[in-house]
């Protein structure tokens, strides 16, 4: 799965690459910081105006607002061409992969799902890492730069439960989601959902492979494709009441976490101690925060999907290199 990295073939695609899609990611954090430092300004703008008539001009307004698009419009141009940029990245892993897998096809096709993996699982595989490996090294630099931001913004400022403490707003986002993703990480793993995604791949994979069978041997059904197919029945209604659960645990956290910026913030907001703008500020940096430090519980159905997708990819080069010793010993 990883030959990419170490193949000379690759190696510009593979390295340099990376650094670019790094840099990109790097750059529209900064970004973020800017709009963040906006937001602030922007508000405590508007609460000056709202409080006394005419305290603004026009001109001061509309600039705010131009200030904005011009940062908004620099972060979509770097967002739509790095994205651009990471599926042609991920296409040529992936073609590092099936050029391994095709290379050695002849022992590989009479490895049991041998088309599914070279042909589904490693579009799945590059698909999802689009989505999950960027999002996860995005989560990383938010973390690291809007930490600071956060824990400068609430100096001085009360908290509920913590006081006065300058990292009461960090600790208590980081007690909240380790909380709720141990919660979480514990929830799927009591109900199995890797393995279940695992299993339900497997039979759809039997279930596929007696169905190519069928198209040019009548004795297989149509007996045998519906025992398969009952299979693959039983499998899903598994998995859905599996996720049934986790989405009821999953979803009610999600929705609780709407409020958790303002509960943490209710003493400051009732003795009036921050303005608007700051407000607003801290929010944003507590989300951005606690939603770095949230990828994991956000992100958990897709990392159910990559595990099983990687489980089955290994085990099948498992398979693989198992082959190649049992050749190599034959040939002897």
């Amino acid at each position: 799965m990883f030959k990419f990295f170490n193949s000379k073939k690759w190696f510009l695609w593979a390295w340099v690459g990376s650094f670019v899609i790094l840099s990109s990611l790097w750059l529209q954090v900064k970004i973020d910081v800017k709009i963040n430092e906006w937001f602030g300004q922007f508000y405590d703008m508007i609460q000056k105006a709202l409080s006394a008539p005419n305290s603004i001009t026009i001109e001061e307004y509309w600039s705010s607002l131009l200030s904005f698009i011009t940062l908004a419009g620099i972060y979509v141009a770097v967002y739509v061409v790095i994205k651009y940029f990471t599926s042609h990245f991920l296409f040529r892993w992936r073609t590092a992969m099936v050029e391994w897998y095709h290379s050695v096809y002849d022992r590989a096709r009479k490895i049991e799902g041998a088309a599914q993996r070279v042909q589904e699982d490693t579009i799945k595989f590059s698909r999802i890492m689009e989505s999950l490996g960027t999002s996860l090294i995005e989560a990383i630099m938010l973390l690291i730069e809007f930490t600071p931001i956060l824990i400068g913004l609430s100096i001085g400022i009360p908290i509920f439960f913590f006081g006065e403490w300058d990292y009461g707003l960090v600790v208590g986002a980081l007690i909240w989601t380790i909380g709720g993703t141990l919660f979480l990480i514990g929830l799927g793993l009591i109900l199995r959902l890797v393995g279940v995604e695992y299993d339900l791949q497997k039979q759809e994979a039997a279930y596929r492979k007696i169905l190519v069978i069928a198209e040019d041997d009548e004795t297989v059904r149509p007996k045998t494709l519906e025992e398969l197919f009952d299979d693959v029945r039983k499998i899903h209604f598994l998995s859905y009441i599996r996720y049934l659960y986790f989405d009821i645990g999953r979803i009610a956290y999600l929705q609780a976490n709407v409020l958790s910026a303002y509960v943490f913030l209710a003493p400051a907001i009732v003795a009036g101690v921050v303005t608007l703008g700051v407000m607003q500020q801290i929010i944003r940096a507590f989300s951005k925060v606690e939603g770095s430090m949230q990828y994991i519980l956000k992100s958990w159905p897709i990392i159910i999907e990559l595990a099983s997708v990687y489980k089955r990819l290994r085990e099948f080069e498992e398979k693989l290199k198992s082959s190649e010793k049992v050749s190599i010993i034959d040939t002897k």
